[in-house]
C-alpha cells in the first residue's frame, strides 16, 4: 500500500465514522420508543403520498389517517397491484407514486418481458440510508480493523443481454448511501464502480478479480450472496495465466476493448503469489494475498447457511457478519451488536402472523412468531407483502430482532429465486408427451460432481426406455424457461448454478418417496411437488445419474435415463 492509499483509508474511514455516528446513536436511543417512531414514519409517508398527482387507479391517500386507518383503507399489495401505475410512470412520465423525484429505476426479479422496475426516489433513498448509517456505525465500532485497509462491497449485477440497456441502472451498494457518505466511502473502495459499466460479465469478474488480488491492504469483503464470492474465488483457476499475465503487465491484454474504460492495476506481488499456487482452494491462500483481512459479511441463514460457512472456511483469519434482510423493494432489517433487528427508522412496517394471518404493528410482536413483513416506502409502495418469513428472535429494547427462514413459496440456492407458481409452469409447458410424468423439479445443494447447486427434473417413464434425445430436447427446454426468470439467468451467467438437468426412471415416484423418507419425513406429510428444495447430499444412485457425462449432455442441460 502507498503512502497516499494509506492517508486515503485513514481519512475516508474517520470522516464516514463521523458522518454515521449521529444514526448510530439515534438508532440506539429511539429503541425505546418504537411505536412512536413508526407512527411518526407513517404520518410523514402520507404527506408526501398525498402530495403527488397520484395515477388514477391508486387510492386516493388521507394525509392525516391514524395508524388503524390506514390498516383498514388500504389492501395488502403484490408487484401486479402497482405493475400498470410503475409502467405509465418509468415509460410516460405520468403520474407518481410518492410526492419525491425519482433518480433511477431498479430491476429486480422477472422474465426478460417482465422484468420488475421499482422506482429509486429521493425519499426511498434516504430511507435506506436511515439503516445504512447504524449498520456502518455498529460496524466500524464491532470490527475495528477493518479501519486500516481498503474495502469491496459488492456491485449489483445483471445478464448480459440486460447490461447495454440498463447501464443507467446498475449501481453498487454504495450508491445506497447518501452523495457524502458515497463521496467519502470512496476513499475506501478497492473495486472502482464503473467495473459494473463492462459490457459483459464474464469481463466485469475478472476485472473484480484483478483489483482484489492487486489489493494487499484489502480489509473487508461485503457481498450478498456467499456463493457469489466462492464462484468469484473459484474463477482464478480457470483464468490463472490469464491473470498472472494482466497484473504483471498491468495491462487487460485481451480484454482492453471491453475493459478500455478501467485502469489496470499491476501487482507484482499477487502474479508471484498466483504462479507459485498450488491450484487448491485453501485458507492459506487467502491470507497470503489479504493478511489484513478483517471481515467478510454475506447472507448466511436460510440456503445460504452452509454457502456462508464454506466461505468461512475459506478465510478463517477474518471475522464473519450475516447481513439483514434487503431486498430491492426495501430493507427490513440489519445486524446491530449481532442481532439482526427492524431498521425500524427506515420504512413503515407491518407483519401478517402466518398462523393467524392477522396482520399485526412490529410493537405487537411477540417472540417465537413467524411473520411476514409488509411495507410501506419513500418509493410510494404501501403495504406491500415480501414474500419473506421471519421468526421473532427477541427483542432490542422495543424493537423486534428477527431470523430469516427463507422465502415464503419456492427455492432460493444462490439468490435465483424460483417460485413454486413458476416452476409448475415450466414445467406444464414442457414436451413430454403422454408417457413422461413429472414428479418434482429438485433444486439440489450438491447437483454435480462438484458439489455445485442447481435444478434437477425428476420424470417417470411408462413406457420403458425413452430415447436420450428426447430427454436432451427436455432438458434443453427446461434450461431456456428457467432462464426466463431474471435471477435464475443471472446466476447461471455467474456460474453460480449448473446447467438444468433432466433424470428419468421407470419408478422415479416412488424413488423420490423413498428419497423423502430417507431423510426422516413423516409418511402422511410426503407429497409429490412442483419444487423440492433439497438441503443435504442426494442419494447415490441419483447423484451418480445427475452428474453422468453422457454424449448428450452440454452446456444447455444434461440428461439421463434408467
Amino acid at each position: 500500500m502507498t503512502r497516499a492509499q494509506r492517508v486515503a483509508h485513514r481519512v475516508g474511514h474517520g470522516l464516514l465514522r463521523t458522518v454515521v455516528a449521529g444514526s448510530g446513536r439515534r438508532f440506539a436511543n429511539d429503541s425505546h420508543a418504537l411505536e412512536a417512531v413508526q407512527r411518526r414514519k407513517l404520518a410523514e409517508l402520507l404527506n408526501h403520498v398525498a402530495q403527488a398527482k397520484r395515477d388514477p387507479v391508486l387510492p386516493d391517500v388521507d394525509p392525516f389517517w391514524s395508524w388503524e386507518a390506514f390498516s383498514e383503507a388500504l389492501p395488502p399489495t403484490d408487484y401486479p397491484y402497482w405493475r400498470q401505475p410503475i409502467e405509465r410512470q418509468r415509460s410516460f412520465m405520468e403520474g407518481a407514486l410518492v410526492g419525491s423525484p425519482v433518480m433511477r429505476y431498479q430491476p429486480t426479479s422477472g422474465s426478460t418481458s417482465e422484468i420488475k422496475w421499482l422506482p429509486y426516489t429521493d425519499l426511498f433513498l434516504k430511507q435506506l440510508n436511515g439503516a445504512i448509517g447504524p449498520w456502518l456505525y455498529d460496524l466500524y465500532r464491532t470490527y475495528p480493523r477493518m479501519r486500516r485497509g481498503s474495502h469491496y462491497w459488492s456491485v449489483s449485477w445483471l445478464p448480459d443481454e440486460m447490461r447495454t440497456r440498463a447501464n443507467a441502472h446498475i449501481n453498487d451498494d454504495m450508491k445506497l448511501l447518501s452523495f457524502g457518505r458515497r463521496l467519502l466511502a470512496s476513499l475506501t473502495q478497492s473495486v472502482p464502480e464503473s467495473v459494473s459499466l463492462a459490457p459483459r460479465s464474464d469481463d466485469a469478474q475478472f476485472a473484480t478479480l484483478v483489483y482484489l488480488l492487486a489489493d494487499s491492504s484489502l480489509a473487508v469483503l461485503s457481498v450478498w450472496s456467499p456463493s457469489f464470492l466462492l464462484t468469484l474465488f473459484e474463477r482464478m483457476t480457470e483464468w490463472r495465466d490469464e491473470l498472472v499475465a494482466v497484473l504483471q503487465r498491468g495491462d487487460w491484454g485481451r480484454r482492453q476493448t471491453n475493459l478500455q474504460a478501467l485502469p489496470c492495476p499491476r501487482s507484482p506481488r499477487a502474479a508471484d503469489i498466483l504462479k507459485t499456487w498450488d491450484g487448491r482452494m485453501a485458507p492459506g491462500l487467502f491470507a497470503t494475498l489479504w493478511p489484513g483481512l478483517a471481515l467478510v459479511s454475506a447472507w448466511d441463514t436460510a440456503a445460504s447457511a452452509p454457502w456462508a460457512q464454506s466461505l468461512q472456511a475459506l478465510l478463517p483469519h477474518a471475522d464473519f457478519q450475516g447481513k439483514g434482510l434487503w431486498a430491492t423493494e426495501g430493507v427490513v432489517t440489519i445486524p446491530w451488536q449481532g442481532k439482526t433487528p427492524l431498521a425500524y427508522q427506515s420504512h413503515v412496517y407491518e407483519f401478517e402472523d402466518m398462523d393467524s394471518g392477522e396482520i399485526l404493528p412490529p410493537w405487537s410482536l411477540q417472540e417465537g412468531q413467524e411473520v411476514q413483513p409488509l411495507i410501506s416506502t419513500g418509493a410510494g409502495l404501501l403495504r406491500y407483502r415480501m414474500n419473506d418469513r421471519m421468526r421473532v428472535s427477541g427483542h432490542i429494547n422495543s424493537v423486534p430482532c428477527f431470523t430469516f427462514l427463507g422465502r415464503n413459496d419456492g427455492t432460493d440456492l444462490v439468490g435465483e429465486k424460483i417460485g413454486a407458481v413458476f416452476a409448475q409452469t415450466v414445467v406444464d409447458g414442457l414436451p413430454l408427451g403422454g408417457a413422461l410424468k413429472p414428479v418434482t423439479l429438485l433444486a439440489a445443494r450438491h447437483s454435480s460432481d462438484a458439489g455445485q447447486p442447481g435444478y434437477i427434473l425428476l420424470l417417470e417413464s411408462g413406457i420403458g426406455a425413452v430415447p436420450s434425445s428426447l430427454l436432451d430436447t427436455i432438458a434443453r427446454a427446461l434450461e431456456a424457461e428457467l432462464s426466463e426468470q431474471f435471477h435464475y439467468r443471472l446466476a447461471r451467467s455467474l456460474g453460480q448454478l449448473c446447467p438444468a438437468r433432466v433424470v428419468c426412471r421407470q419408478d422415479m415416484r416412488e424413488f423420490y418417496l423413498d428419497m423423502c423418507r430417507q431423510q426422516g419425513m413423516i409418511e402422511g406429510n410426503i407429497k409429490i411437488e412442483s419444487l423440492r428444495h433439497w438441503p443435504g447430499t442426494l442419494p447415490g444412485v441419483l447423484r451418480e445419474l445427475a452428474t453422468e457425462k453422457n454424449s448428450n449432455s452440454s452446456e444447455a442441460g444434461g440428461a439421463c435415463v434408467v
